[in-house]
């Protein structure tokens, strides 16, 4: 323990330490999470434990804040198929829920999802529609409806009508989150474009993409778009457009990401679908200059 001339300076090391502990809350939360998103569980759950810890240093035993950890390792025990563990570590975030008078909507949301992919691991798909239905509500009254954080909740319950064969739900599901991620890469993307547009004569300055996003859930978006797409191929004799609209949003994604190979293979598969159902030509122009903008970043990367 370092040593302390007044109390005023106890008071500012404490201060200073709990705000580490609050960086590393996060720091490890986010790690875990994206590895969940990634499905590395085993790896997931060193970096919630420490979450978990570090969260019970800082607000105490009986804190609502520890829920997002104790989500954290439900999640992983459920991915690494430790259905009875995931739901001890599930029961301990509803009894500190339930206990707690100061319950966001976003950490109802966060039990409730959980509880959804509980239910869907047990093929108890009543229980899960049920759960992730109010996952949306408070996801929805946290956030809104059209914003991100709650998409995750119309992923799952897309993917429960997909598996129960209630093809026309679980479409109409996975076009709100396909539309839903568009809209936001797309405004991050056009901003970038301006901001180029309006600096680059001024400035002579290269700007650097940017989601937006943290690394969870940069991990999460691939993680929903690529299972979309997956679904798209599978039935894009169907409606082509809509397989076209996911692989468009993933280039968005990758080269934001400065991801630059994977944003020019996705755009060359919209690209390439595009010509062999002979769309539009503006529709394979708007492609085109995708890939040519990409083409532009691998030729000058940022260094």
């Amino acid at each position: 323990m370092p040593f302390y001339n007044s109390e005023e300076e106890r008071q500012h090391g404490l201060q200073q330490m709990q705000q580490r502990q609050k960086h590393l809350i996060e720091f490890c939360y986010t790690v875990a999470q994206k590895y969940l998103f990634e499905r590395k569980y085993a790896e997931a759950v060193p970096a919630a434990l420490h979450s978990l810890r570090f969260r019970r240093s800082v607000y105490g035993l009986s804190s609502v804040e520890l829920v997002p950890a104790y989500l954290l390792l439900s999640e992983a025990s459920l991915g690494l198929g430790r259905i009875v563990q995931a739901e001890e570590y599930l029961s301990q975030a509803q009894w500190t829920v339930l206990k707690s008078t100061d319950c966001h909507n976003a950490t109802h949301s966060l039990l409730h999802r959980n509880l959804g992919l509980l239910y869907m691991a047990k093929k108890n798909y009543e229980e899960a529609r049920y759960h992730l239905a109010n996952d949306i509500y408070f996801s929805s009254c946290a956030f809104g409806t059209e914003d991100i954080r709650t998409s995750g909740g119309y992923f799952h319950l897309a993917t429960i009508f997909y598996g129960l064969q209630k093809l026309d739900l679980a479409d109409t599901l996975y076009t709100k989150v396909s539309e839903i991620w568009h809209k936001y890469l797309n405004d991050h993307y056009q901003a970038l474009s301006q901001a180029r547009v309006e600096q680059a004569d001024l400035l002579h300055k290269r700007f650097v993409n940017d989601t937006g996003l943290d690394e969870a859930q940069e991990a999460e978006a691939i993680h929903i778009l690529t299972s979309i797409l997956n679904v798209r191929e599978s039935t894009s004799d169907k409606d082509p457009e809509k397989t076209i609209f996911v692989l468009k949003t993933l280039v968005m994604l990758h080269y934001l990401m400065m991801n630059a190979s994977k944003a020019e293979e996705y755009a060359m598969q919209a690209l390439n679908l595009a010509k062999k159902l002979q769309f539009s030509e503006n529709e394979q122009s708007n492609i085109e200059e995708l890939l040519s903008l990409i083409s532009t970043e691998e030729d000058h990367p940022i260094t």
